[in-house]
């Protein structure tokens, strides 16, 4: 099964395919829209090309795992590629970010620090990708919901369908990743800690190398937490003011 992996496109053909496909949505399906939503839109498009597809990538590499339940597994041809499939659309969307919004500063971060634990362990420690894909799955099974959100949001002011689907989707997407957020990111986040503190990788993965992943995904998972208890406390206020209007 592994070896059927190696004969699709890696990192090169996977970052060509995502910039094809924010041109596509940049030319084509946006291309009437103002070019702020334009750009913003295409970004989505791409996002949307990878959030549901990693996930199903990932399960399916974490079932076709030899050794489930260790976070120092080493690492399957598999695993690999759902790893390059997601460098390869951090990398684009990254160069987005920098050609037409190097202002959006914690995006650039978040792409910078998520591609920097690949990386590492993809072509550095060659273990603990069993980890990661399961945060993966994560933080990518909202995408669709979210992404969809996103792209109705930006033309909510424009188009009342947009305005109803932008708000039909609030509450559930909300939900959802409060819960892959807030909760289960952060027990899986707390099992890999006690796995590579009672000694679960030594041999297997440095020190610096899980140290360094743990900061980088807790800080991760508190600005989401921090980005999602923002959205309820503006969601909170905006049905506040509707009631008062009411009952004015």
């Amino acid at each position: 099964m592994d070896a059927l992996v190696l004969v699709f496109p890696t990192l090169p053909g996977f970052f060509a395919g995502f910039i094809s496909m924010y041109f596509l949505g940049y030319f084509v399906f946006f291309r009437n829209w103002e070019l702020k939503h334009r750009k913003e839109a295409s970004s989505c498009l791409m996002s949307l090309a990878h959030g549901s597809p990693a996930v199903i990538m990932a399960v399916r590499a974490l079932l076709h795992s030899q050794t489930l339940g260790t976070f120092a597994n080493p690492n399957s041809a598999l695993e690999n590629t759902v790893l390059e499939f997601s460098m390869a659309y951090f990398l684009a969307d990254l160069l987005h970010y920098m050609v037409f919004f190097p202002d959006e500063t914690l995006f650039i971060l978040h792409h910078l620090a998520t591609l920097y634990v690949f990386v590492t362990c993809r072509y550095m420690i060659h273990y603990g990708a069993h980890g990661l894909l399961l945060l993966l799955i994560l933080a990518e099974v909202t995408s669709a919901c979210q992404n969809v959100w996103s792209i109705a949001g930006s033309r909510k002011a424009d188009v009342p369908a947009a305005a109803r689907l932008h708000e039909f989707l609030a509450v559930p997407f909300y939900a959802l990743y409060s819960l892959v957020r807030g909760i289960l990111g952060p027990v899986c986040l707390f099992k890999m800690g006690v796995f590579y503190l009672n000694g679960g990788a030594h041999g297997l993965i440095p020190a610096w190398a899980w140290i360094s992943w743990m900061v980088v995904i807790g800080s991760a998972i508190l600005v989401s937490i921090l980005w999602v208890s923002n959205l309820w406390a503006e969601w909170i206020r905006e049905r506040s003011h509707r009631a008062q209007k009411k009952v004015g």
